[in-house]
């Protein structure tokens, strides 16, 4: 079995990526093992976007093991864009097996709402879930409940399951 390296990138605490761990063996029924945090220069963040740009975090992750087995999931607390999008909460690159997700748009204050922990926690896990099914091959699902399918809004995420569909189970079984 293939562990999954779980990464912390600049503010994201190991307390929050130990409650996520198990979440995420119990989806993926793979062993997460917490990396060595990775910091990133506020100089790589697009100065007028005030945003990271994925390859470049994908660059930086890479470099921290570049001879691991298994998979890479980041996961970090300031916003990201790629090229076609203004915005992301994550992202996959199934030939690299790397993976990694935003908690910035995910917070519950990003949209003038109070704190809320259980909520940011229950976001973070199904974008988590939705970015490493990329990264094992899986692409987006019509089905919204599943967590495959494309959240086009922090609302998608909240409407849609912390697991996959039936379909998408397979899929994945299947590519395994």
């Amino acid at each position: 079995m293939e562990k999954i390296g779980l990464l912390p990138i600049n503010a994201i605490g190991a307390q929050f990526c130990e409650r996520l761990a198990p979440c995420l063996e119990e989806r993926f029924l793979h062993k997460f093992a917490l990396e060595k945090p990775l910091t990133l220069s506020p100089s790589l963040a697009n100065a007028a976007r005030h945003q990271y740009f994925l390859t470049t975090v994908f660059n930086k992750m890479s470099g921290t093991s570049p001879n691991r087995d298994g998979f890479l999931l980041g996961l970090m607390s300031d916003d990201l864009y790629k090229t076609s999008h203004s915005f992301i909460f994550g992202d996959a690159s199934d030939t690299d097996r790397i993976a990694v997700v935003s908690t910035f748009r995910l917070r519950p204050e990003f949209y003038n709402e109070k704190p809320d922990d259980a909520a940011l926690f229950n976001r973070v896990l199904k974008e988590c879930v939705h970015a490493l099914g990329h990264a094992f091959g899986l692409k987006h699902c019509y089905n919204a409940r599943c967590a495959m399918y494309y959240s086009h809004s922090v609302y998608d995420t909240d409407g849609k399951q912390n697991y996959f569909c039936d379909t998408c189970d397979k899929r994945l079984r299947a590519n395994r």
